[in-house]
């Protein structure tokens, strides 16, 4: 499952990379898209921020109208704010001119497609796009967030402490993410990485964020004490020490 953002001004044309987004995905059969639409990039630029929105793939026009309603390359001025706020999706540039092409590729963009898009040039770009992301996507897990679908790097979740009927994921960033799952469903959504590791019924947390352990309680670099249930120091301790090894390998 991907998620994909598509920022436009005009109605038509998000309905327009809709339907060929729609169509790929039958053809490709298997793959997933969930879509979000912005008609402008206020909409897009407080999602990221306030709702840790964080698509796989974003479809930005350039030519958008600023908070003033002035037509301007407002869309290259965004990518700029996405990049500042850490976002490291890809964007793909939808434009009737040429002229900001340069310019787009300043912000990393995978993709400056000229409108009318056809097809081919879609799905050739959309090829381009997955095959890269398989192995990108492997650092990353989907949530559920607030009611959204939202993308967490795995290298920023600090730890996860179960607190009733939600855990709440705690991020590199301060952010908490409150999730209505159990933590036997968080914790299989995170075991397959070496540096998480479960802690009682209470606690999952990242190994590369622990500054000190010792046989009662573990300290995480955000300042969290973490007081350990009886016997699990030894394993800790081994699990701790292993991952680090590799890690220096």
């Amino acid at each position: 499952m991907y998620l994909i953002a598509l920022c436009d001004d005009e109605k038509a044309e998000l309905g327009k990379t809709e339907k060929m987004l729609s169509d790929y995905e039958k053809k490709r059969c298997g793959m997933g898209f969930i879509i979000r639409h912005f008609e402008n990039a206020d909409d897009l630029l407080y999602a990221v921020a306030e709702e840790n929105y964080m698509p796989d793939l974003i479809f930005m026009d350039i030519y958008l109208p600023d908070n003033k309603g002035n037509w301007v390359s407002f869309g290259i001025e965004a990518a700029k704010e996405l990049r500042n706020m850490g976002y490291k999706g890809k964007l793909v540039f939808l434009t009737t001119s040429k002229e900001y092409a340069l310019e787009a590729f300043d912000v990393d963009a995978l993709q400056y497609l000229i409108k009318p898009v056809s097809e081919n040039k879609l799905f050739s770009m959309l090829d381009k796009f997955l095959e890269n992301a398989e192995e990108e996507r492997k650092k990353y897990i989907l949530l559920r967030i607030d009611g959204r679908f939202a993308r967490v790097a795995l290298n920023d979740v600090v730890y996860c402490e179960a607190q009733g009927k939600t855990q709440c994921l705690y991020l590199v960033n301060g952010t908490q993410c409150l999730l209505r799952m159990t933590m036997a469903e968080i914790y299989e959504l995170l075991s397959p990485y070496q540096e998480f590791v479960r802690l009682g019924v209470a606690y999952i947390v990242n190994l590369g964020y622990i500054d000190s352990l010792n046989s009662q309680e573990v300290h995480m670099n955000n300042g969290k004490k973490i007081y350990l249930p009886r016997g699990a120091y030894k394993r800790l301790r081994e699990q701790y020490f292993s991952y680090y090894c590799r890690e220096t390998e």
